[in-house]
């Protein structure tokens, strides 16, 4: 993801959380010239602390979110942040997604499902996967409002209403009214459960996204549940659980990211020769996506 930002010659800075301790040593050692990098302890304060025995890793990291993004603005002193999730890539700037907020203070983005994909109502209307908040009263109230749920409520579960941490965003035009912009560029926040419903093409060596007649350029893709694995020495990503029906999807976007991640790969290990964290022998992967399909199976019975 930094290496794709990097790319696009934008003036950009990153405050990485490394939730470990190998990540934080690799992290510093990469020496990334526009980058911060932070270790967890960083923003573990008491209410952080007092959950965390209850949640698994995954909860842990969603109830850390807020933390992550009041620690940047009140630490750094910044006028507005954006939140990245880490397996996004970017394929051309994010100023025109960045331009949505306009004279707001928060920038929403919609998961835009596809008709046979959507879980709206499960998952939320919005993804938290690129989120900017400006550092003023409203913004801060947006963002300590959603940090006092999910301190209190955070789990990989539906429950009352609830998922995670981003059921929670669904009413804030409404809650926040004046405060909340929603990203009218589609163009952020392509990912594999919205891909059946534009139509993808190249044009001036720019990927572009179309739907209806509308027109935007790709500017990120989201990875969602696509897992890394070893095959003939190279990193290879199974493209996980939705239909992606489109060679350019595949041959332009995915084969672009599995370069990407075999390039940092070789950049880590010449800092850590053993490092394989995240990557799984491919018969693992398999094994795993096996079991999903006989539990749905057994699920319809």
């Amino acid at each position: 993801m930094y290496n794709s930002l990097a790319r696009q010659k934008i003036d950009f800075h990153l405050y990485i959380f490394a939730f470990d301790d190998k990540s934080f040593e690799i992290l510093q050692k990469l020496n990334l010239a526009n980058a911060t990098i932070i270790p967890l302890r960083e923003i573990e304060d008491e209410r952080l602390l007092a959950v965390k025995a209850g949640r698994t890793k995954g909860e842990y990291c969603w109830t850390a979110t807020t933390s992550t993004i009041l620690y940047c603005l009140q630490k750094f002193n910044l006028e507005r942040i954006t939140y990245v999730d880490a397996d996004i890539y970017f394929f051309n700037s994010p100023q025109p997604v960045l331009d949505q907020l306009g004279n707001k203070s928060v920038l929403l983005i919609e998961h835009h499902y596809a008709p046979q994909y959507d879980q709206s109502a499960l998952s939320g209307k919005y993804c938290v996967q690129f989120m900017t908040f400006k550092n003023n009263e409203e913004g801060l109230r947006v963002l300590n409002w959603w940090k006092d749920q999910v301190i209190e409520w955070c789990f990989n579960r539906r429950e009352d209403g609830k998922c995670g941490d981003q059921k929670y965003l669904d009413d804030w035009p409404e809650r926040f009214s004046g405060a909340v912009a929603e990203s009218k560029y589609w163009g952020g926040g392509v990912a594999p459960w919205n891909t059946l419903r534009f139509e993808f093409f190249r044009e001036d060596g720019v990927i572009k996204i179309k739907e209806d007649e509308e027109v935007f350029n790709l500017v990120f893709y989201h990875f969602h549940n696509s897992q890394p694995y070893f095959w003939r020495r190279k990193i290879n990503v199974f493209k996980g659980s939705f239909v992606l029906n489109k060679s350019l999807i595949i041959r332009e976007i995915y084969t672009i990211y599995q370069q990407e991640l075999n390039y940092c790969l070789h950049m880590i290990r010449a800092l850590d020769n053993d490092f394989d964290k995240g990557v799984f022998p491919l018969k693992q992967i398999l094994s795993g996506k096996i079991r999903n399909i006989i539990y749905l199976l057994k699920g319809k019975k």
